[in-house]
């Protein structure tokens, strides 16, 4: 019979594959514990509403600044966009064993699955991570296990090796028909919410590095709302959208910052930072986006700076030909 007091800590994202991937060795009698991150990058959201379904205990670590180490000079290079998939996933396979190290658990699981994701998901791929982790032969993949080698927690029988999945590929049949099993019936989608695969906040994310390579966490937070302006070398402006992208771009000013934004006529809130030289264009930038009539419009533009001290700027809105130069997409 088993030993009951087997613990295993699960690399838990809340996605369908990691809430499996807990069920296949929970079903073995092995006690489990989640552990999930946070960073401007991805929330932790989906973890815990999806622990609470299982009933897991469930750690959540924020690790931004060695994240941060990765994001800007991945070993393995990235994904599509700026996604360092596999130091990424490296990097949280170390902090799942000084975890489960913590808490005298035995082994280490994920939800991986073997081909599902070309770059990061190969089994070259997987080798890596492992090797990279610090944990060599303790990682267990349960959906895939059968396509991979025999792991320490299969050798030593704290797991049956022929109970473990054998998916392979991007087909998701496989794992819905376990979800039905287990009476799984609300879990995300696999697109998975990290902002580093989306372009546009990737390129936004590289022109903030290229101009400091070590942000304040709420210069990373304002790439997530707004539009974007690079007006010069170390001159941004980033002008909101709608009434909450206005209240969230004027919440994460900092010391320094400018608040601007039309004078008598609705329009947007937009944060300048920089230099002076450039609030001009600023001012006519965000005079574009405001309910001004044409370009030939006159708009006074209010100025918001240190110690609430206000100027106004009297403008004409931007063409729009000239504002794609300054755009960052």
């Amino acid at each position: 019979m088993k030993d009951m007091s087997i613990k295993a800590v699960a690399l838990f994202s809340g996605g369908l594959d990691s809430q499996l991937a807990v069920l296949l060795v929970q079903e073995q009698g092995v006690e489990v514990v989640g552990i999930t991150f946070a960073t401007p990058f991805f929330t932790p959201e989906t973890a815990v509403k999806a622990a609470e379904q299982l009933k897991i205990p469930l750690e959540v670590e924020d690790f931004t600044e060695e994240h941060m180490v990765v994001v800007k000079n991945p070993a393995y290079g990235y994904g599509k966009n700026l996604n360092p998939c596999i130091d990424c996933h490296a990097l949280m396979v170390r902090k799942a064993g000084q975890y489960m190290e913590k808490i005298g658990a035995q082994f280490i699981i994920t939800g991986e699955v073997l081909g599902e994701r070309p770059k990061s998901q190969n089994f070259k791929a997987l080798g890596i991570v492992e090797k990279e982790s610090g944990y060599p032969e303790l990682v267990l993949r349960p959906l895939s296990a059968k396509h991979l080698p025999p792991t320490i927690p299969e050798q030593k029988g704290w797991v049956d090796r022929e109970k473990l999945g054998d998916i392979q590929g991007r087909s998701r049949k496989p794992q819905m028909a376990m979800a039905e099993k287990y009476g799984l019936k609300e879990y995300p989608t696999p697109a998975g919410g990290c902002l580093l695969t989306v372009e546009g906040f990737s390129q936004k994310l590289k022109d903030l590095l290229s101009e400091n390579p070590d942000p304040h966490r709420l210069d990373i937070e304002l790439l997530k709302v707004g539009r974007h302006f690079r007006l010069a070398p170390g001159v941004k402006l980033v002008v909101g959208r709608n009434h909450e992208e206005n209240k969230k771009i004027k919440s994460l000013a900092r010391e320094g910052d400018r608040i601007l934004h039309a004078l008598d006529i609705p329009g947007p809130t937009a944060l300048y930072k920089g230099g002076a030289e450039h609030i001009q264009l600023a001012a006519a930038v965000t005079a574009r986006y405001s309910d001004a009539q044409g370009e030939t419009a006159t708009v006074i533009v209010t100025v918001v700076g240190e110690e609430e001290r206000k100027e106004k700027i009297t403008v004409s809105p931007i063409e729009d030909q000239e504002i794609k130069c300054f755009r960052i997409n």
